[in-house]
């Protein structure tokens, strides 16, 4: 299968016409009538997947919806559906992370085109987040004192300040940032300064010289 998506949408027949129009093209699909029922099976983010949903749906509408998935941690792409042009809604879903707005009827170019885009952000999102956790799991294996020299080291001190800094030897400090490069795979300082602005470690000063 190219990917799952997820209607809502409390129109049955519009339901299952999307959803024929998307198996036809080869994609899974689940369907559900409400946002509550999607909430109650929350989908799982394990394959490429993204979610067509109606702004206006009974109970908990579409823009209600996205908010609470965002709390929730979800980052599947969410492509609304609306059969209004409601340009103060369209605005207010695109800056709360919406990847498309479609206007019903949707046409299976649009249909399909908004699904593939969605898709490929997802997948390419869930690829950096799994080269991420990969990362964190490098820097997790350092020592209390190794990540005390890594934090120094990736903010521009010399083996000699760092030697400052920690009441060490720069001899010592050689060893642990050897070791510290050693851990995390890389080979040059470059490659150590790259891999933690991946992780997210330079954008916190307050990182420096802690030792956990």
């Amino acid at each position: 299968m190219l990917g799952l998506v997820h209607i809502v949408d409390d129109d049955a027949s519009f339901r299952t016409a999307m959803e024929r129009r998307l198996r036809k093209a080869g994609y899974e699909v689940a369907t559900y009538p409400s946002a509550q029922d999607l909430l109650d099976r929350l989908p799982s983010e394990s394959e490429s997947g993204c979610i067509l949903l109606d702004v206006r749906i009974p109970g908990l509408s579409g823009p209600e919806l996205q908010g609470r998935l965002s709390e929730l941690g979800s980052t599947l792409p969410i492509v609304f559906l609306t059969g209004y042009a409601d340009v103060q809604t369209t605005v207010r879903a695109i800056k709360a992370g919406a990847e498309d707005f479609l206007t019903k009827p949707v046409s299976s170019e649009d249909l399909l085109g908004a699904v593939e885009r969605a898709l490929a952000h997802h997948q390419a999102a869930r690829s950096k987040r799994n080269k991420l956790d990969v990362v964190n799991a490098h820097v997790a294996t350092l020592t209390p004192r190794e990540r005390q020299v890594f934090d120094l080291v990736i903010r521009g001190k010399t083996n000699k300040q760092v030697a400052i800094v920690l009441g060490a030897t720069e001899r010592t400090i050689k060893a642990h940032r050897h070791k510290v490069m050693e851990k995390l795979q890389v080979q040059s300082l470059a490659e150590l300064v790259s891999l933690a602005e991946r992780a997210g470690i330079l954008k916190d000063p307050s990182g420096i010289g802690q030792t956990t």
